[in-house]
């Protein structure tokens, strides 16, 4: 399944947004220009599906209540609102859905967030459509619940909610999974900083793990110097899981090194290798450059694109949004991805895809690194160093 458009408003930094996906789209624009607001739409939506100790208020106790998620552009209307249109072209004849999520402070009483609309079409046809006269205001209560979360209401759509359900982010911050034990600070839902990439490993069934840490080796043979072989072991004594490297050195059998030894950049190469080979919906990449040598930036798309191809169906077997400010990782994108141009502006930023004039010089061979990326750069950095 794959998200076609998203549609936006009153969300963080955009009051309006109308955004259309394709299978590998790049995200850019300036720093707090909303970046990371719109890739939190995704991660919104799957703890709202997720049947285990998620919901929709789950959602927004983790992100501070609605007041935090509402654009500060939202002046008159207060209503937060997802829609999403998405196609399923895994079968015979592809399936289209739509699905729309309004949410709406109560304003008395308990000051609850409701649910003020929630939309489900397939193929067109309406599967629901909330709230109805019938139950919901019958019963306020209803419509603090969506009916995506609810197992017994949502199986004629059940199909979205466990799409939204396997999206998985990563941002791996490499000093939390060096330093785990030190820090001692509990995992957060969906390990979105790569903390449990330990326990992710471990948990996955041995004859899976080892073909894919073996996929793993096989690439850092070729990025990191040295390197030679990856293992993962049990500490026998205090029963964790390490990953460990090998690294040839003046000794025989080389140098062993555990994951706390180990380079932020290899850790978070090690950590893109494993995201990308994890069965799944969408995969959400915040700036996968960080840590990374330029020569590794550079090999990202194509890596990302051989990694997820179905090669029967000649086909991208997963749809992959990235967040970017590289210039090296954006000038080796293929011509079948797609790149946003994140505006801020007065009443709130903007969303949209290249010009007339600027498609047209990416079709003369120029990339999104020389045609869009120098429009995020702020006015006036040249005087940075001035103001200091």
């Amino acid at each position: 399944m794959q998200i076609t458009r998203l549609k936006l408003k009153n969300w963080r930094n955009f009051r309006e947004a109308d955004i259309p996906l394709a299978a590998r789209t790049h995200v850019l624009g300036a720093n707090a220009s909303g970046k990371s607001n719109l890739l939190d739409v995704f991660r919104f939506l799957r703890t709202v599906a997720q049947t285990d100790g998620g919901g929709v208020q789950k959602a927004l106790k983790d992100r501070g209540g609605l007041t935090k998620l509402r654009s500060l552009h939202a002046r008159r209307d207060p209503e937060v609102r997802i829609e999403l249109e998405l196609i399923d072209d895994s079968g015979a004849t592809p399936t289209r859905w739509r699905y729309v999520l309004g949410l709406k402070s109560e304003g008395k009483g308990q000051q609850r967030v409701l649910v003020s609309e929630e939309r489900v079409e397939k193929n067109g046809r309406l599967l629901l459509d909330r709230p109805n006269n019938a139950e919901d205001e019958g019963d306020p209560e209803r419509l603090t619940q969506t009916h995506l979360e609810q197992i017994g209401s949502n199986l004629s759509f059940r199909a979205l909610a466990e799409f939204f359900a396997s999206t998985t982010y990563l941002h791996l911050v490499p000093q939390l999974l060096k330093h785990g034990d030190e820090i001692g600070a509990r995992i957060p839902e969906s390990d979105p900083f790569g903390q449990g990439l330990m326990q992710r490993i471990a948990q996955t069934p041995r004859k899976t793990r080892d073909a894919r840490l073996k996929r793993i080796q096989k690439a850092l043979s070729s990025a990191v110097p040295l390197f030679s072989e990856l293992r993962f072991e049990q500490d026998q004594v205090s029963g964790l899981w390490h990953l460990e490297a090998n690294f040839t050195h003046w000794r025989v059998h080389g140098s062993w090194q555990r994951e706390n030894q180990l380079s932020d950049g290899t850790l978070r190469l090690i950590g893109l290798l494993w995201a990308l080979q994890d069965a799944g919906g969408l995969l959400l990449l915040e700036e996968p450059e960080q840590s990374l040598n330029d020569a590794i930036v550079a090999h990202i798309p194509l890596l990302i694109d051989r990694v997820l191809r179905d090669r029967k169906r000649r086909v991208s077997s997963r749809q992959v949004v990235i967040s970017t400010h590289s210039d090296i990782l954006l000038q080796n994108v293929d011509g079948d991805s797609q790149s946003l141009l994140i505006e801020p502006g007065e009443n709130g930023s903007t969303v949209r895809e290249p010009s007339e004039h600027e498609l047209e010089q990416l079709q003369h061979g120029l990339t999104p690194a020389e045609v869009l990326l120098p429009k995020t750069r702020p006015q006036g950095i040249q005087q940075l160093g001035l103001l200091v």
